[in-house]
């Protein structure tokens, strides 16, 4: 029944939407098609805002047909910056031995939201052991719902984030995410190479906010719903759209389509997960398809 409503039914409702014009058309992408791509050795450091996006990241890939996705290794540290990452002593520094080594494909890294020379160190490693490898940057939804550029931040700042401003908080996430930018094409205009990309992940989470408050993400009534604390851990539905983004962008094809992963079967009922799963797939692509650091065009499928 699924794959006769994905080939049968799926053309005609596309053909509906595009007589009803663009915005209706935006919301329903292709689903992950063509060739299945040869699965890429990832290798991640971060801390507990990125490294659930591990093993999400394998099980996507697998649900997706990519069955020699390789977890190449991981590096986590409670809160750490980048540079923590790098001054692990070398006989225990695995990142440093992989790209050595030559082993790695793509490299994730998550600053502590604001980016440090960590990511630079990183980058000049692995490009010189191998010249086709592509590095990862995490772009935070807004610690505190806020922007404020300074380390550390307040952990235990007082926020509601189901009155948050929903226009403040974009305007603000589009001035880190601005800011980051910034700094990732210094270090590539250095290399001589789009070494580095960032991942959308603050505006795909924006954009489900604005969902929310609109009434129209399944299973989800709430700011809450997608935080544990008042800094902004995440809960189920914000690492899965964490990992469609970076799905999306390391395998540079479409989460839509993929089915419900386990992290997601909690929430409410089967149907409004699957219907969940389906806007946070959606609102990935779209996040990644037009953000013009993620080496993804508007036009891949």
């Amino acid at each position: 029944m699924k794959n006769f409503f994905r080939h049968s039914l799926a053309p005609l409702i596309i053909t509906v939407l595009l007589a009803c014009g663009g915005t209706a058309m935006s919301q329903v992408l292709s689903p992950a098609a063509g060739p299945v791509p040869k699965g890429l050795r990832v290798f991640t450091c971060g801390h507990s805002f990125h490294m659930f996006v591990v093993p999400l990241l394998k099980d996507i890939a697998n649900s997706a047909g990519i069955k020699d996705h390789q977890i190449a290794g991981k590096s986590g540290i409670g809160g750490s910056r980048v540079i923590q990452h790098w001054d692990v002593p070398e006989e225990k520094n695995t990142a440093k031995a992989a790209l050595r080594a030559g082993a790695v494909d793509v490299l994730t890294l998550a600053p502590i939201w604001m980016p440090d020379a960590g990511i630079e160190n990183f980058a000049k490693l692995g490009f010189e052991h191998n010249p086709n490898i592509r590095i990862t940057v995490q772009e935070f939804w807004l610690p505190n719902d806020t922007y404020e550029p300074k380390y550390p931040l307040d952990t235990k700042k007082k926020v509601d984030h189901d009155t948050t401003d929903l226009a403040e908080l974009q305007k603000n996430q589009d001035a880190y995410d601005h800011d980051v930018d910034e700094f990732v094409r210094g270090i590539n205009q250095r290399l001589g190479k789009d070494v580095i990309v960032t991942v959308p992940v603050g505006q795909a989470a924006v954009a489900l906010r604005k969902k929310i408050a609109a009434g129209e993400a399944p299973g989800l009534t709430k700011g809450w719903d997608l935080f544990r604390d008042n800094w902004g851990h995440p809960q189920a539905a914000l690492r899965v759209l964490t990992g469609y983004c970076h799905f999306a962008m390391i395998y540079r094809r479409s989460p839509v389509g993929l089915p419900v992963p386990p992290e997601l079967t909690k929430i409410s009922t089967p149907e409004s997960d699957a219907r969940l799963n389906r806007l946070l797939q959606e609102l990935a692509w779209e996040a990644v398809r037009h953000h013009s650091m993620s080496g993804v065009t508007a036009e891949v499928k």
